[in-house]
């Protein structure tokens, strides 16, 4: 392929690459965002291997590394369960960081380069910087692979003197920055980015070992973030402008989206890389030294079946623990009965809902939920005082009354789903156990809350049947 038309294949894959975020953007046409991105991620592909600079000897190798990725790719599509979505997310970014690493030492090694004078200097720089990015996002996206599938326990990890140790490795990435773009020869050059990347694969390691579980969803999109800026610097690396331009969109929208989430989760995004709060998923729940304002009241599902029969306005609130369960086709079979029979059904979003931005909304939309009544928080909290029945389905944290009743709690100021202003709210756990942020909920203790226990499967399977009797 001329060099001229694959110039013109790369605009092609841009353009389509920005029309695919602004299709994400929007439930509506995200389907079509998507389909715009395999298409102008096809024809970057296609231009690169048929490209003027793949030969025909290192093609083979090429295609069949391709087909290789390609049929992984496949059986973790087919296999993959939604509830492991954040997970997979996260093994796909530190892939990303390890091949930015890769990249680096072998641009580093290539013999074929031969450069002199500034344009050396700005190569090696591009290194470093490109294996140094993906060194962080490389283990830093391990580490929330373990987190985010349980494999490592959701507290955070506070190291004596962390910020110290932040700053002395800040201190020697610049020294051996300095050793490595004035080696005499290609040894020490070597020397200096090993000990580089192994400084960039600690950091990674205990900047996400010291976030807390409920700041998760947020360390998602921040490794996302990174891993545009390591698919960039592996651009430069290689002199690939659809790579610099492709990474440069990942990494800004990644940034923005993490910006978005602090906002809403009321937190600085500094506090958050710092070391976030949070304890394991399964922590008991901390009720302090007072006793519980209350007691709980439990609810059966033949009762909260009467319950909705004669509600006038539902709004149902799902959480992690609904992906867990894969009860959201029980969910939407339950929202078609009741709108079918006259009943007002919305659902309510919070920002950071899930372990992934936008997880909860992805299973409704997979459940078949009409997104027209799929609303986000800030859209609905006014309502919930003329709500009948307000259903909480495996969330903790993000309608927890402390964040706004306890200037001591740990989420204080972060923005919630008020439900509790509801005339009667219900909320779906397997137990009495905190969320993922370790932090009691008042909600379960106030007169007009009833517990529902059990799997949400099954509680929810039971509510439907109890419906259409």
């Amino acid at each position: 392929m001329h060099s001229g038309l694959t110039s013109v294949a790369y605009i092609a894959a841009i353009i389509l690459f920005i029309i695919s975020l602004g299709g994400l953007s929007n439930p509506e046409t995200s389907r079509r965002g998507n389909l715009y991105g395999i298409v102008g991620m096809s024809i970057a592909v296609l231009a690169t291997v048929f490209g003027p600079r793949v030969t025909l000897e290192g093609a083979p190798w090429i295609i069949g590394a391709m087909l290789v990725g390609a049929s992984v790719g496949l059986y973790a599509a087919r296999v993959v369960r939604m509830t492991q979505m954040p997970e997979l997310v996260a093994l796909m970014h530190s892939l990303v960081g390890l091949a930015a690493c890769l990249v680096g030492y072998a641009s580093y090694i290539d013999t074929s380069i031969v450069l002199t004078g500034a344009e050396k200097g700005i190569h090696e720089l591009e290194i470093y910087v490109g294996v140094y990015i993906g060194a962080i996002t490389f283990s830093g996206s391990v580490i929330a692979f373990g987190k985010l599938s349980g494999k490592i326990n959701g507290k955070p990890l506070l190291l004596p003197a962390r910020h110290w140790l932040n700053a002395i490795g800040a201190v020697l990435v610049i020294y051996f920055a300095v050793s490595f773009l004035q080696a005499a020869t290609p040894a020490e050059g070597a020397t200096a980015l090993i000990v580089m990347t192994i400084i960039g694969l600690l950091f990674g390691i205990h900047m996400v070992m010291a976030i807390g579980g409920a700041d998760m969803p947020v360390v998602v999109s921040m490794l996302n973030s990174y891993s545009g800026w390591a698919a960039a610097a592996t651009g430069f690396m290689l002199g690939n402008d659809l790579l610099i331009v492709t990474g440069a969109l990942v990494g800004s929208s990644g940034a923005i989206l993490s910006y978005i989430m602090c906002k809403a989760m009321n937190r600085n995004f500094i506090s958050v890389i710092s070391g976030g709060f949070g304890t394991g998923g399964s922590a008991p729940a901390k009720r302090g030294d007072a006793p519980p304002a209350g007691d709980v009241i439990p609810i059966l599902a033949d009762e909260t079946a009467a319950m909705l029969s004669t509600a006038r306005e539902v709004i149902i609130v799902p959480g992690y623990g609904m992906a867990v369960a894969q009860a959201q086709h029980t969910v939407y079979e339950i929202t078609r009965y009741l709108r079918d029979h006259g009943v007002n059904v919305r659902f309510g979003i919070h920002p950071v809902a899930g372990r992934m931005p936008g997880h909860m909304n992805v299973l409704l939309a997979e459940a078949r939920v009409p997104y027209d009544i799929v609303l986000e928080m800030d859209e609905l909290n006014d309502d919930f005082p003329d709500t009948d029945v307000a259903i909480v389905i495996g969330a903790n944290d993000i309608v927890n009354p402390a964040a706004q009743e306890d200037p001591d709690s740990p989420i204080a100021g972060m923005p919630v789903l008020e439900v509790w202003n509801a005339h009667t709210s219900i909320v779906m756990k397997r137990s009495m156990a905190s969320g993922y942020a370790g932090v009691d909920n008042p909600l379960f203790y106030k007169e007009n809350n009833r517990m529902l226990f059990g799997d949400a499967k099954q509680t929810l399977d039971e509510v439907l049947a109890k419906l259409k009797a």
